[in-house]
């Protein structure tokens, strides 16, 4: 047989397909959508802050969105209705008529009665603040139906944290500034001034951490004329913070030897570490903190997310301190809220172009699909718990938002 006799016919329309025309695939377009924003008032850990300032609002119903506002929710921010109605915002009376709207914004995690007010496919827009949820609360946002997103865990398009980031610089001025008035004998500290007189030596410092809070809590106490002592286990972050600062600092990695060196001697200690998706790592036990000085400051700005002391227990802005083993305590997980109207702009200034993009897309939902970093932030979607860490925390089975949406990257 020969070498032609042995090759097996082929049609045509096999092989020469690729001269054909190919059907051409287009990137779907969404039609621009009108959102209705809903911002009920806070009625939990004194938050005085608001999701939305008068001048966002007014932006959003220049192009077509509907926002509701519930009477007295920027009062604290010294927002007044007024102030809202005349940018644009409808002013609503009832807590019920709020939880109408498509999104809800808030700057505080909703409460368990909140959450009854919700719907199938709402989208919730808050912080996580992880030592104030319980399974309880994943599993009613969970029957709801709803898309939760937590402000800290959402990330922008250079992969940080903008909120986390904007509330670290307030809360890291915010926390030095605490922690001099605590060392105040009126506030029933050791009446130790932060920054050293001549002839007196100044207080000494411990941050744990290296990331924005530690380095506005480090600009802070160093123009009070304190003492730093700065620890991270990333030295490029101990880096960046000696290069930002612009002076030579004392820093070291997390040397359990050195840390409880420091911390005995130390008349402030403050926890400004950060976790990406789950709980901040204990670093200080409470052995250690037994040996603190009497009357010494801890500051743990990263109880929002669990803490980084043993002995940190969440406390409001109405009692924001206790003392353990002679140690001042103060674990406010909303600590930029004492400078609400600050904090309230910040937040309203990041989460205002989330919303315009939202609605170009043609929804927050058909945002999700083209944006990993919104992603990042989404907890629950449509009855399922999607972040791996409150699964295990609370023992619910959590599944992966990619295979809950089709994604399009």
């Amino acid at each position: 047989m020969s070498e032609k006799d042995k090759k097996i016919p082929v049609p045509k329309q096999f092989t020469e397909s690729q001269y054909q025309t190919q059907t051409e695939t287009l990137q779907v377009t969404y039609k621009p959508n009108k959102l209705f924003i809903g911002i009920p008032r806070e009625i939990t850990l004194q938050e005085n802050r608001i999701a939305l300032i008068p001048s966002s609002v007014k932006t959003l119903v220049a192009h077509g969105h509907r926002v509701l506002v519930e009477t007295g929710a920027g009062e604290k921010s010294y927002f007044s209705d007024r102030d809202y109605s005349e940018a644009g915002a409808d002013i609503a009376y009832s807590t019920e008529q709020v939880y109408q709207a498509e999104v809800i914004l808030k700057v505080a995690p909703p409460t368990l009665k909140e959450i009854d007010y919700m719907r199938p496919n709402q989208i919730l827009i808050s912080p996580l603040q992880l030592p104030l949820i319980s399974g309880d609360y994943i599993t009613r946002l969970k029957q709801k139906r709803v898309i939760a997103l937590a402000m800290e865990y959402i990330k922008d398009d250079s992969d940080t944290f903008p909120v986390v980031r904007i509330m670290s610089e307030l809360a890291g001025l915010s926390a030095m500034l605490t922690a001099a008035e605590l060392m105040t004998s009126t506030s029933d500290g050791k009446g130790v001034l932060l920054g050293g007189i001549s002839g007196v030596p100044s207080a000494k410092v411990v941050i744990l951490g290296a990331g924005m809070v530690a380095e506005y809590a480090t600009r802070a106490a160093l123009g009070l004329g304190a003492e730093v002592r700065i620890f991270d286990n990333n030295i490029y972050k101990l880096k960046r913070i000696q290069s930002e600062v612009g002076q030579p600092l004392y820093t070291s990695a997390m040397d359990p030897f050195v840390l409880e060196r420091e911390l005995i001697t130390a008349d402030v200690a403050i926890g400004a570490m950060h976790s990406k998706s789950g709980r901040t790592p204990l670093i200080v036990s409470e052995e250690m903190v037994m040996k603190m000085k009497p009357g010494a400051v801890i500051i743990d700005v990263s109880i929002d997310q669990g803490g980084c002391f043993a002995t940190s227990e969440v406390t409001s802005l109405d009692k924001p301190t206790f003392i353990k083993h002679d140690v001042i305590h103060y674990c406010v997980p909303n600590i930029a809220s004492r400078v609400a109207r600050t904090a309230s702009v910040a937040i309203s200034h990041i989460l205002t172009p989330v919303l315009m993009r939202a609605a170009h897309t043609g929804s927050i939902e058909h945002l999700l699909l083209g944006n990993p970093g919104l992603r990042h932030g989404v907890y629950t979607y449509k009855g399922c718990l999607c972040n791996e860490y409150l699964g295990e925390r609370f023992q619910i089975k959590s599944t992966s938002l990619e295979l809950l949406i089709t994604s399009d990257l």
